[in-house]
């Protein structure tokens, strides 16, 4: 998209009516998701790479993309997995396929978030003990964007997660163990040309993401934030000459953003990067601003037609 062009918020993942689910059963233990393909296999030996066999997790806005890659990983290392989606078939479609559960619904407003936490815990049969905060919105334009296009990007890129954290945390705590992962993205550490209200909230998410983790980590609170550059999802197809500019060349697909947690949670990794060059271009950020601001200038202008 041109510099001046809008993109509208689509809230594809995240908000919508709730519908009640049914109890999940024991998670299965004689097939595996392939990662690559999402395939459901039978295998031998799966005990050997169920690193979370009988973890209870809740992925939101994992009807499609990222959010599916995670809950067909997290299910291939045994877990227990709710999937959320505003859409309730495409949510229906991959629990059916892992062997999970289904909780469509709003995962951004106050009460959407503890009404799909209360029955997603009914349905695990037990307190959540890893809650992804996958859903976002792709909120384009700057200062001159709609004030419902910015609020509606507070309060899916931000304030879902603040609200999943005010329920989750007192448990967690009493008990000394829970794991918060949050779907960032690389515009949170860096930023994203021609989406101000993306970048901003993205800034927010992984900026509670960090608060979170420096106050309770020491009491058994794990953080993740996941950020990558461009992931071959829907939410890419919507970004424009911006996004065929910055992301395309070097998108990813979700799969390896799922690999790359798995990964990071074995490390106790709080900052996941899926792209590592994202780890160079922040360093730059924060030691040579005027140098990385420069450069970022030379991209807008490029899309501006005057580079």
């Amino acid at each position: 998209m041109s510099a001046s062009s809008r993109q509208r918020a689509v809230p594809a993942r995240g908000r919508g009516a709730f519908r009640p689910v049914p109890a999940l059963p024991s998670a299965p233990t004689d097939r595996l998701v392939c990662p690559a393909d999402g395939v459901v296999r039978p295998t031998e030996g799966t005990a050997d790479v169920a690193a979370h066999q009988g973890t209870r997790v809740f992925v939101s806005g994992a009807g499609r993309g990222i959010g599916a890659a995670l809950a067909r990983r997290f299910a291939a290392e045994g877990a227990r997995v709710a999937v959320n989606d505003l859409d309730a078939d495409a949510a229906g479609a991959v629990a059916e396929e892992i062997g999970g559960v289904a909780v469509p619904g709003d995962a951004a407003g106050e009460q959407g978030v503890a009404d799909l936490i209360k029955q997603a815990t009914a349905a695990l049969g037990g307190g959540i003990e890893i809650y992804c905060a996958n859903a976002g919105v792709p909120t384009g334009g700057g200062p001159d964007a709609p004030e419902e296009d910015w609020a509606l990007a507070w309060d899916v890129n931000v304030m879902a997660h603040v609200r999943a954290a005010r329920i989750l945390l007192p448990e967690w705590l009493e008990r000394g163990e829970g794991r918060f992962v949050a779907t960032v993205s690389a515009a949170g550490l860096l930023t994203m040309v021609g989406a101000a209200p993306y970048s901003v909230t993205k800034h927010g998410a992984h900026a509670f993401a960090e608060w979170l983790s420096l106050t309770y980590r020491h009491r058994g609170v794990h953080v993740h934030a996941i950020c990558p550059q461009g992931v071959r999802t829907d939410m890419l197809a919507v970004t424009g000459e911006a996004g065929d500019l910055v992301l395309r060349p070097t998108a990813i697909e979700p799969e390896q953003v799922a690999d790359a947690l798995l990964a990071g949670i074995a490390e106790d990794r709080f900052l996941i990067l899926p792209h590592p060059e994202v780890g160079d271009y922040y360093a730059v950020r924060a030691a040579e601003p005027d140098r990385w601001l420069g450069g970022m200038n030379k991209v807008q202008r490029k899309l501006e037609g005057q580079a």
